[in-house]
């Protein structure tokens, strides 16, 4: 595969994305060329801090602008054509290039992706998806950001392309669908879900019904699908959780000698619910319905988070996932077509 990164998207670019790309190039032996999209000179002179390491199939490809994050991601991709991620994006849409990996701004790459790419036949809207910890693992929540305002077809698509999502690309079989609501029963919660809930349970084969908030992580299902406003509020608020609890416990760890004897005694059992939480695990998430694969990372991600990115793009690819998500929608008659609102 030709997976393009921008390597001037996110907090540490260019150093993370150059040394992200480098890491899976050297992990998998150069098996994908990895196109490297943004400042050229910037990019040589970082790729120059790593000259130890082996560059089996790196490519540059300049692109003279920068989409900051506090841009407005239509007025930016509009009066940006020569920017990393339009240019990267376009890519893809030349034949180019397979996939797009960024940690730039999520706005701007949600806009660029659906303008340039269009979305796959019969897709209403795409959704982002992020992964929560859970007691089987993890689980996906769809949609967290991408769509602040949904009809009840929208959040049948989330679940639909959420379960192919997780069932390729870990090996899921069957995953179970739930729809994140106030109260178990069929007749809590807003019209919206109540209308989602009818057909949520005639169109999808495994859902499990209504999830309240506590329940998420209890291993329950394993996508939980929401409208993109409640699914951002949930996420910000568990990724917060995490960060308290590590200040609280380095709080607490230094007052006396039995805390520094019980920390090092579960200092396993720690590192591996640090490991659960952790968004560089997953690296990044497709924009699910889109016509290719735009992979967002978190805009504080590490070289280890875009190497693991770059992963899921590759995966995305090999078991043609889009594919199967048309095939999806198309055999349950699930087939919907929206006017996008904005134009390049």
């Amino acid at each position: 595969m030709r997976i393009v990164v921008d390597a001037m998207g996110g907090d540490y670019a260019p150093r993370a994305p150059v040394e992200g790309a480098l890491l899976y190039d050297k992990e998998f032996r150069g098996r994908d060329q990895i196109i490297l999209v943004g400042n050229e000179a910037l990019i040589k002179k970082e790729l120059e801090h790593h000259h130890r390491f082996p560059r089996r199939n790196i490519k540059i490809v300049h692109a003279s602008q920068i989409i900051r994050m506090d841009e407005s991601p239509a007025a930016a991709i509009r009066q940006k054509k020569e920017s990393s991620m339009v240019k990267g994006i376009q890519l893809i849409k030349e034949g180019l290039a397979d996939a797009f990996v960024s940690a730039g701004s999520t706005g701007a790459q949600m806009a660029a992706s659906l303008l340039i790419l269009g979305r796959i036949k019969g897709v209403s809207r795409p959704a982002l998806g992020a992964f929560l910890p859970s007691e089987d693992g993890m689980v996906l929540l769809i949609d967290v950001g991408a769509n602040a305002e949904c009809k009840p077809n929208h959040l049948l698509q989330f679940g639909l392309m959420g379960a192919v999502f997780v069932e390729y690309i870990y090996d899921i079989a069957h995953p179970r669908v739930a729809l994140l609501n106030i109260g178990e029963e069929k007749s809590k919660g807003t019209e919206l879900t109540r209308k989602a809930y009818e057909l949520m349970e005639e169109s999808i084969p495994n859902f499990v019904g209504n999830v309240e908030g506590r329940d998420i992580m209890m291993g329950g299902a394993d996508v939980v699908v929401t409208d993109g406003f409640t699914g951002n509020v949930v996420l910000k608020f568990a990724e917060s959780v995490m960060g308290v609890f590590k200040r609280k416990f380095k709080q607490n760890l230094g007052r006396n000698l039995f805390a520094l004897v019980g920390a090092f005694l579960v200092r396993h059992a720690f590192t591996g619910m640090k490991k659960s939480f952790d968004y560089q695990e997953y690296g990044g998430v497709p924009l699910l319905g889109v016509n290719g694969i735009s992979i967002i990372s978190h805009g504080s991600s590490t070289p280890r988070a875009i190497k693991n990115a770059i992963r899921v793009a590759h995966m995305m690819g090999e078991k043609r996932v889009n594919e199967h998500i048309a095939q999806e929608l198309k055999s349950r008659g699930l087939v919907w077509e929206e006017k996008q609102s904005l134009q390049l």
